[in-house]
């Protein structure tokens, strides 16, 4: 069999679909915990701002509703639609999301246009990482790798964009601006994943009969029931990685926000600036776009030289960093209980290992679902990465509603609330090892196709 390394023609439509879609959804993102402890409104007009612990709570509710609902849009897409129609229809639904949250500053408009947008966002995420697989077959499946890396570089590259300016949006010119703006990158992405129409491969929805063949198959559910467990384990990853809206932006807003990058020579007025609170999660897609290369040319081989890398051992890995960097943001917080001021470069500090970490278990981990799912089932096996999101934003959310006691007082206040999460991914971090050196692997790539 022949193999080439010739990029499909639809990988460009996809991607450019991708850096426009995670634009709007990071830039409307990154300032929903300052909107709803800052700007929220009643139907009078008046304020009607929610408690920090309530603000957490609602965010990461939210991250669980967007990270569960791709369990039905995968179920829609790999039996009735396919991935193609399921990605426009649900694409449509995000774009007035956007829209009600551009129009209604209240509690009501902020929870139809989260739900729009969960809906919207959670059902085509399945569809479209595994779209970008089914581009590939048996003859240019060593590309694989490379595409999810420029997959995962262009979310992060819409991320940096909206995260960064978003915030400057929101105290400049308001929430009306501040949400919309992602809105209208929304329809541009689903503009431009339209255009593409005629040049992907489309993978039809296999039906009921044939999914249940593969999927319900012994073969099927035994790798459906070994990815769950994989995932519930890296659950614990998301638990923190999603705080980087939440408590981190909270944290980072009693912070020293003020950058000096001035030295020597370079004296100018422009190197000293005072970052917004929400920005300081910008450095997160910007440190992701060196590490890809970095990882994959660097680091990688070195490690192989060493000790072999497989994905499960990256994962592993990953999961004990994403804890050391919270070890980071706890001993900030610790200076902060004291009564000191603290340089937001804590934060920074804590960024460059909790990237190191994503790079790790995030990308490997949508890279390794696409590959351990049956043909029939790419998008609803793509769920179980998806739902360990979910999972970990449940966790998240739980414990900030959960510590909120009667009087407004919490249970874990100050640093204690970053030392419990650091406890609970070491812990998930030893139970994913444990379950990890007994798993076996088995690839499902889709049969070379004639030219």
């Amino acid at each position: 069999m022949s193999t080439t390394n010739k990029m499909p023609p639809g990988i460009p439509y996809i991607i450019g679909n991708e850096a426009a879609e995670r634009y709007s959804y990071y830039g409307m993102r990154s300032i929903l915990v300052i909107f709803m402890t800052k700007y929220l409104m009643d139907r009078s007009g008046a304020l009607d701002t929610m408690t920090p612990e309530e603000a957490k709570g609602w965010y990461h509710l939210f991250g669980t509703a967007t990270y569960f609902l791709p369990l039905i849009g995968a179920l829609v897409s790999d039996i009735f639609w396919g991935k193609y129609r399921t990605i426009i229809t649900l694409s449509l639904v995000y774009c007035l999301g956007h829209l009600t949250l551009a129009l209604d500053e209240t509690r009501l408009g902020l929870s139809i246009g989260l739900t729009l947008i969960a809906i919207g966002a959670g059902g085509i995420k399945p569809c479209v990482s595994a779209h970008v697989g089914d581009q590939f077959d048996e003859s240019n499946k060593g590309l694989l790798e490379r595409v999810f890396g420029y997959f995962y570089f262009s979310i992060n590259f819409g991320a940096f964009a909206s995260i960064f300016l978003t915030p400057i949006l929101l105290e400049k010119y308001g929430p009306s601006v501040a949400f919309g703006i992602p809105g209208i990158l929304m329809f541009i992405a689903t503009i431009f994943f339209w255009a593409g129409r005629n040049k992907f491969i489309a993978v039809p929805a296999a039906g009921w009969k044939k999914y249940r063949q593969e999927v319900l198959s012994k073969e099927g559910l035994k790798s459906v029931a070994t990815l769950a467990v994989l995932y519930f384990f890296i659950a614990g990853f998301w638990s923190l990685f999603e705080q980087q809206g939440s408590s981190w932006v909270l944290q980072a807003d009693q912070m020293d926000r003020l950058v000096d990058l001035r030295f020597g020579p370079f004296q100018y007025g422009w190197l000293q600036f005072e970052l917004l609170a929400s920005q300081i999660s910008a450095v997160n897609p910007v440190l992701i776009m060196i590490m890809i290369p970095l990882f994959s040319f660097v680091i990688y081989p070195l490690w192989n030289r060493v000790w072999k890398v497989t994905p499960l051992r990256k994962i592993g890995v990953g999961l004990a960093l994403a804890a050391f960097s919270f070890v980071i943001v706890a001993l900030a917080q610790e200076q902060m209980d004291q009564g000191h001021t603290v340089s937001i470069l804590w934060q920074f500090a804590a960024y460059v290992i909790l990237t190191a970490a994503e790079v790790m278990v995030s990308i490997t981990s949508l890279e390794y679902s696409y590959t351990q799912a049956p043909n029939a089932a790419k998008s609803f096996i793509m769920t179980f990465y998806l739902l360990s999101v979910s999972l970990g934003n449940s966790i998240a959310a739980a414990v900030n509603f959960l510590i909120q006691g009667t009087d407004g007082t919490s249970a874990f206040s100050g640093a204690s609330y970053f030392w419990f999460f650091v406890v609970l991914t070491f812990v998930f971090t030893i139970g994913f090892v444990i379950f990890a050196i007994k798993y076996k692997e088995k690839s499902f790539i889709q049969p070379a196709r004639a030219n």
